[in-house]
């Protein structure tokens, strides 16, 4: 028998976990977690599809290939064949089944992403949709992925709701024949789609240093990080209470049945000469200062109910696997336009800032479940249980969470492209941005708790909104007008922080021209070390990294304002393939954010042998032992990426027995 050097595979797979609700590394763990069919294709042979749930075996030599690193295996969305595997393999054949990393890890339940390859991935990489079903009809595949499989899945792998004439709690092959027939057609073609997809984009191969960042991101996935499920247990009862207590007090207020309906709670204030179209965060906050006290009284409490949420500690119970670790929350490439992460699950991306001074003392009381002793010491429960929503992650024992960020590094990094030297400088000398760019707008002194000290706040608002091309409205969208400015100070400030910042403003038209001219005439251009070059019907962008970002079909337009715009093929907010519009400064965001991407990547490859185990935006959480030295974490954390020479990077840190932000 010939050498398997390369194979593609698609599972159809049964559990009672739900795969949308706690994602596959406790999908793979349920009990009755089991392969239907194994659609597979040894180096480009027909595929063969092994009906697992009637009996048929998975080839001796096809097993052996699941872990041996010199065969590469390609799934689409390859995360979930690997996870799923790996499990698996460990109870049926543990024959086969071989870990990777050191024993003291948490990974070693699972199959080495390092000869895995993700068709999903690439074509993120290209800037195509994330869905095979989406990234096939754009690419025009001669075989599409058939449409009748979201009705199979539903139908196969998923538990049905028992009733009287069927008692069953899910569908086998014998129940419907000739639907499983069509299963198996469906299993086969997807390997045949994903195939396809690969041979159409083989002229674009992803860089291997790519691959590699995959396989750590894979590696931080199958780690996953500790939750303290006493205090999420805990946090979850009392907020339960609490909603108990404040819908009590609201329909004692009220005499309303559901005080916490909009319609009834609209309703009310209407009876009261108060009309508000909507009680959203916003609305409530600008409602309050013109109300009477009784009926201030009535929207706090509404406000309160609306911040007790538990859906990151709901989570959390739902993610946690039988070693109390959550997993997969990290999707590579989740952001195909700068291929940045995106959160998975939980979310670490968007957990609620802690402000607590004494953060330990409220964890504490949560963990103990003392619900009295909460209520007396803190005013606002829920706004508490936000704020200790971060601590459940907690380290194995005998270790701690060493956290190191980038200190500002989509600021340096546009500082350092655009050759903005004196914000440079800034950087360098460790200094306070917003007071500094205060300082160039208003040429006064601006000091954080000193002279000029207001001025700190518009310096901040324009650094925040301005960079990247914003004007007054973008002022506005970043609060402007709430943090006490004037209408009218608006276009000023706009003016002047730009006219403090000519080389980021001509950044942005400099990138803009290069890519129009790019387009226009399908010629290599260049400007400050970023590359534009045309191929096939894409723009590519190559990052100082060697990293390149995928405009797909651009084409030079008329914008609103009769101008010549930039459009491309990408998916829109509403998740759908179509046109869309840009300009030189929203490219330069990309950019700005793409390199910033590149370097946290850097980072972690260079601390690759620690255990990661989460990283958030442009943070990284490691489980180190307490010798360790932070020091050394954080000068490895901050080494500037040889591609990138001259740029000024800081690592800071902390140590933590949980995780939060640091004081």
């Amino acid at each position: 028998m010939s050498k398997i050097h390369n194979l593609s595979i698609d599972l159809e797979t049964f559990s009672s976990v739900s795969l949308k609700d706690c994602g596959v590394y406790k999908y793979a763990e349920s009990q009755d977690a089991e392969i239907l069919l194994f659609g597979y294709s040894a180096d480009g042979t027909p595929v063969t599809v092994i009906d697992v749930a009637q009996g048929e075996q998975i080839p001796e030599d096809i097993l052996a290939a699941l872990s041996d690193d010199a065969v590469t295996k390609w799934a689409y969305n390859a995360s979930f064949e690997r996870i799923f595997l790996s499990i698996w393999l460990q109870r049926n054949y543990p024959e086969y089944f071989s870990s990777y990393s050191i024993p003291e890890d948490t990974v070693r339940k699972y199959l080495d992403p390092a000869s895995w390859r993700c068709t999903m991935t690439w074509a993120a990489y290209m800037g195509l949709p994330l869905s095979l079903e989406q990234v096939g009809a754009v690419l025009k595949l001669s075989e599409q992925k058939m449409s009748e499989g979201k009705n199979l899945i539903r139908f196969f792998s998923v538990p049905r709701t028992p009733t009287k004439n069927n008692p069953a709690t899910r569908n086998y092959p014998a129940d419907a024949p000739d639907r499983w027939e069509t299963f198996k057609e469906y299993n086969k073609r997807d390997v045949e789609v994903e195939m396809q997809i690969q041979q159409k984009l083989s002229r674009f191969p992803v860089p291997d240093f790519v691959w590699d960042e995959y396989h750590l991101s894979e590696e931080i996935n199958d780690r996953g990080i500790l939750i303290d499920q006493t205090i999420v247990e805990n946090a979850i009862a009392i907020d339960n209470h609490v909603r108990s207590d404040l819908m009590e007090k609201m329909k004692e207020l009220t005499n309303l049945d559901n005080p916490n309906s909009n319609q009834q709670l609209q309703g009310w204030l209407r009876g009261k000469g108060i009309v508000s179209d909507s009680l959203d965060k916003k609305a409530i906050k600008e409602l309050l200062p013109t109300v009477p006290a009784d009926i201030q009284e009535v929207l706090q409490l509404k406000q309160q109910i609306s911040r007790s949420s538990v859906k990151k500690y709901q989570k959390m119970m739902d993610t946690i696997c039988e070693d109390g670790r959550a997993r997969g929350m990290f999707q590579f490439y989740g952001a195909n336009r700068t291929g940045r992460w995106a959160g998975r699950h939980i979310q670490l991306q968007n957990l609620p800032q802690n402000h607590l001074k004494d953060l330990a003392e409220a964890r504490q009381i949560v963990r103990n479940g003392d619900y009295e002793m909460l209520s007396m010491l803190y005013e606002d429960i829920p706004d508490t249980l936000s704020q200790l929503i971060r601590t459940a992650f907690i380290p194995k024992t005998g270790y701690q969470f060493y956290v190191s960020d980038f200190s500002a590094i989509e600021a340096r990094v546009l500082a350092h492209i655009s050759g903005e030297k004196w914000r440079s400088e800034v950087f360098r000398r460790g200094e306070d941005i917003y007071c500094a760019s205060a300082q160039a707008m208003f040429h006064v002194p601006v000091e954080k708790h000193g002279q000029n000290y207001h001025l700190r706040q518009r310096g901040k608002v324009a650094e925040l909104a301005l960079g990247y091309g914003g004007a007054v409205g973008a002022l506005k969208a970043m609060g402007a007008l709430e943090n006490g400015m004037e209408e009218s100070e608006l276009q000023p400030l706009v003016n002047m922080w730009r006219e403090s910042n000519p080389n980021i403003v001509a950044l942005w038209w400099d990138v803009d021209n290069a890519a129009k001219e790019c387009i226009r005439t399908g010629s290599t251009t260049q400007t400050h070390g970023i590359r534009f070059t045309y191929q096939s019907g894409i723009m590519f962008i190559t990052l100082p990294s060697g990293r390149r970002l995928a405009y797909v079909k651009p084409r030079l337009g008329e914008n609103q304002f009769g101008g010549e715009s930039i459009t491309y093929m990408g998916i829109d907010t509403q998740k759908k393939w179509s046109r869309i519009e840009s300009y030189g400064p929203k490219i330069v965001e990309n950019i700005t954010q793409a390199i910033s991407r590149d370097i946290l990547a850097y980072a972690m490859r260079t601390l690759s042998h620690c255990f990661i185990c989460g990283h958030v935006h442009d943070e990284l959480i490691i489980e180190c032992r307490p010798e360790v030295s932070l020091d050394v974490v954080c000068e490895q954390m901050g080494r500037t990426p040889p591609w990138i020479p001259g740029l000024d990077l800081r690592g800071d840190g902390y140590r933590c027995g949980f995780y939060r932000k640091d004081d």
